[in-house]
């Protein structure tokens, strides 16, 4: 395991680790989720590597170690991190890692990432965990969709105001976030398509071109990235071979899945080996 530093075009950098071995199968990126830091796939990265791949992870810039300076000075938007920051690792890891194919996990906002960055032709295949549109009107639970709706379109914009980034921390909700990301993320889940409705950002054209193979893997208790938000997602990759896994968290003897817990240790045994063993099938000239 190595720290490394990738610097970033449009400026800053990204903190990244890497676990790298001579006889790699393929290389895999690890795509993280909003305000989630690359400590937290450290179990899931070993295991892969344990599993014969080279494997990446990384901050977002404005995350984690991938922050120079406050937060409230990190002027880079979701959309940044969905094509340059995904860019340059991928850039990185391609011209690191000669002649061994690239391959992606990307975890809610890194599977966006996966469907619309320009650096997914550079794939072979990708898997996207607990990746869906995210669009306050999609979630079910009504106590659960008011609680988000007040977050992203009361507390944000507010909090961003006062303190110029958005202090998740205090309120238990992952890492600090640039204003700028919060603030995007709050008008896409406002719009019926997420994304796709951006008049600024040619998000359903970018998926529309995608057709590399895809794992597609939602869980029945993720009151986020639920069957409906994740169909609404994927739908503008026509081209893409998708292979879509529901899992039914009882099925497996897990007390609980949810959005987060894929990358926890209690699914290491029973559902880490359905994502290793797809990307090794995936491993071909």
């Amino acid at each position: 395991m190595k720290s490394i530093i990738v610097p970033v075009n449009e400026g800053g950098f990204l903190a990244a680790t890497m676990w790298e071995r001579s006889d790699a199968k393929a290389t895999v990126i690890l795509h993280p989720a909003t305000a989630v830091v690359q400590g937290f796939y450290k179990g899931f990265a070993e295991y892969l590597f344990n599993s014969g791949f080279n494997v990446l992870t990384y901050d977002y810039r404005g995350t984690g170690l991938s922050t120079s300076g406050r937060v409230r000075n990190c002027s880079v938007s979701m959309s940044d991190w969905i094509e340059q920051d995904v860019g340059c690792i991928t850039a990185w890891a391609k011209a690191h890692f000669p002649g061994v194919s690239l391959l992606a996990v990307g975890h809610s906002v890194g599977g966006h990432a996966v469907l619309l960055s320009s650096a997914t032709h550079a794939l072979q295949a990708a898997v996207l965990v607990a990746s869906h549109a995210g669009v306050t009107s999609t979630i079910k639970q009504t106590t659960e969709k008011l609680r988000v709706w007040c977050l992203l379109r009361v507390l944000a914009p507010v909090l961003c105001r006062i303190f110029g980034y958005m202090p998740a921390r205090r309120l238990g909700l992952g890492e600090d976030l640039p204003a700028p990301v919060m603030l995007q993320w709050g008008r896409w889940s406002a719009m019926p398509g997420y994304f796709y409705d951006d008049p600024d950002w040619d998000a359903r054209q970018r998926a529309s071109e995608i057709t590399l193979p895809v794992l597609v893997m939602g869980f029945d208790d993720d009151p986020w990235a639920n069957s409906k938000a994740i169909t609404r997602l994927i739908e503008p990759a026509e081209k893409a071979k998708i292979e879509r896994y529901e899992i039914r968290h009882a099925e497996f003897g897990l007390p609980a899945i949810g959005h987060m817990g894929f990358f926890r240790a209690r699914c290491a045994d029973k559902l880490w080996p359905v994502v290793g063993e797809w990307l090794e099938s995936q491993c071909h000239d």
